[in-house]
């Protein structure tokens, strides 16, 4: 998997576990990172969820009620309710784009990608330390 066959000093062993334990921390740190997102995502993606379907079943009432009322200041004011209600359905969908469940599982992806290399590079540190101990 690696030429370790290439490696003939103990001193070139000890430069290559040296990156290779620098490349683990930075891994490690962005694993965390990554794990207080996913975390923050999922929280917000349930509750940007709950919030757009109350929005929802707001507009569709507000809808219903400017239905049946005669024209004057009460259909006016639902009326602009409806607006307000529709911008705000507005911010949510593009929240839910930033934070909903399709960033969760971006987000998830990611952690898994730094999990497979962190695993990678634990791999490589074992390689390293078993050829450097025939040397």
């Amino acid at each position: 998997m690696y030429s370790l066959n290439r490696i003939t000093t103990t001193a070139d062993c000890d430069v290559l576990l040296t990156w290779a334990n620098k490349e683990k921390e930075d891994l490690a740190h962005k694993r965390y990172t990554e794990q207080r997102f996913t975390t923050t995502y999922s929280t917000a993606s349930i509750e940007i969820e709950a919030v757009l379907q109350g929005v929802l079943t707001e507009i569709a009432a507000e809808e219903n009620i400017i239905g049946v009322l005669p024209e004057g200041r009460q259909k006016e004011e639902h009326v602009k309710k409806k607006i307000r209600l529709e911008y705000k359905k507005f911010l949510l969908e593009n929240r839910k784009e930033s934070y909903g469940v399709v960033a969760l599982l971006e987000n998830e992806l990611d952690l898994e990608r730094l999990n497979k290399e962190i695993d990678e590079v634990d791999a490589f540190i074992a390689a390293i330390t078993a050829h450097r101990n025939t040397l």
